[in-house]
């Protein structure tokens, strides 16, 4: 097979168009580990040992993953476009009234519960084709591209290209409708074979090869994204979806899409695998490094409650925890989480914020929600 044709060629179809027909995988010839890629390599598998590590010692791991979880949504869905960001996020989630919140901030809702209903389902059934279309019927419930056939394998001819442009302009078009079934039972054949490639180039080839299938009308790069966070916890790499890598894909977004046409029209499969590999070690590093801070923002608040907080220092403790759930939480919500009226509960707050451990975050008189900020700050983008 020649180079330009390595990853799969363009065939003209009935209508004239020429769409692009993946090969099957893996790549052939074989994918060459030069000593950088295995450099590459090395440093992202113990990046990410030390991330799984870094994880393992939080307290209550599900209370803190979950800000990971809505780190790596807000990122992907910023690479489709959308403007919201992670506090919009919270304030949707905590039901604060924004009149200046983009109105898309559902659909990085949506990435978040997507992602957790595929982690559940990973107990159950393997990452396939029918859990792929499980996600994105959850991504696109309510939002832009609802009615573009949510969890349904597309049945037309899409393309990528500028916006407004038709297919006679198109940057790329993917496979046919016709030629989805081959391609996506191949890509489910490849995750799930039993040769001895590095977990993490049949990833980082996994995903190459779902963007360039764009199995559906709406949403492909999301869930391609998704797929990889769901590869490395279907293989125990990471114990929960920790790995917030939309953060180098949106910094380098002209070169992810560069390295993905690359593959496909030089069979350039080694530069893409190193921009991934590279990439899962950066963001990796900096993840650990938030674990790491997360665990010293959490002894460090406990102390200032233990040594200042006398008789309320248990139930002080008790919002703490919550906050790294809650980390915007109102006076009505720490009453219910400490089971104190609502006087007592306001009394409370203001003693956090009075030691800076809360800040109020709406200004208003009423009805007012507080944000833990120092918890929020560790994750905000760069």
């Amino acid at each position: 097979m020649v180079a330009s044709q390595r990853a799969g060629s363009y065939e003209r179809q009935p209508s004239g168009h020429r769409a692009f027909i993946p090969a099957l995988l893996p790549p052939d010839p074989p994918i060459e580990v030069d000593s950088e890629m295995q450099a590459l390599l090395s440093r992202a598998d113990r990046a990410l040992g030390r991330l799984d590590g870094s994880i393992s010692t939080l307290p209550e791991q599900n209370l803190f993953v979950l800000m990971y979880a809505r780190k790596e949504a807000v990122l992907s869905s910023q690479i489709e476009g959308t403007q919201s960001s992670l506090t919009d996020l919270l304030k949707a989630e905590a039901k604060i009234f924004d009149p200046e919140r983009p109105k898309d901030v559902k659909e990085v809702s949506n990435y978040v519960r997507a992602m957790h209903h595929g982690l559940a389902r990973l107990d159950h059934m393997p990452v396939s084709v029918q859990l792929i279309q499980e996600i994105h019927e959850r991504l696109l419930a309510g939002v832009r591209g609802e009615k573009l056939s949510p969890g349904e394998i597309r049945d037309t001819q899409n393309w990528i290209g500028p916006a407004g442009s038709g297919l006679d302009a198109a940057t790329f078009v993917p496979p046919p409708p016709e030629a989805l079934t081959n391609a996506l039972t191949d890509l489910e054949r490849f995750i799930h074979a039993s040769d001895p490639m590095p977990p993490l180039l049949r990833i980082g080839i996994a995903h190459a090869q779902f963007e360039t299938i764009h199995p559906f009308l709406d949403g492909n790069g999301r869930v391609g994204r998704l797929l990889i966070t769901l590869m490395l916890c279907e293989q125990d790499i990471l114990q929960g979806p920790v790995l917030y890598l939309s953060h180098y894909l949106r910094g380098y977004r002209s070169q992810y899409y560069e390295c993905l046409q690359h593959v496909r029209e030089n069979g350039a499969w080694e530069a893409w695998l190193k921009f991934f590999l590279r990439g899962v070690g950066d963001v990796s590093d900096e993840a650990a490094k938030t674990a790491r801070r997360i665990v010293d923002l959490r002894e460090a608040h406990r102390e200032v409650i233990v040594d200042a907080f006398g008789r309320v220092t248990d139930k002080a403790l008790r919002i703490l925890e919550n906050l790294f759930q809650l980390p915007l939480i109102s006076v009505s919500t720490i009453a219910e989480l400490t089971g104190v009226s609502f006087s007592a509960a306001n009394k409370l707050t203001s003693k956090l914020v009075e030691f800076g451990i809360l800040e109020e975050a709406t200004g208003h008189a009423r009805n007012r929600v507080f944000r833990y900020g120092h918890y929020i700050d560790l994750f905000s983008e760069f």
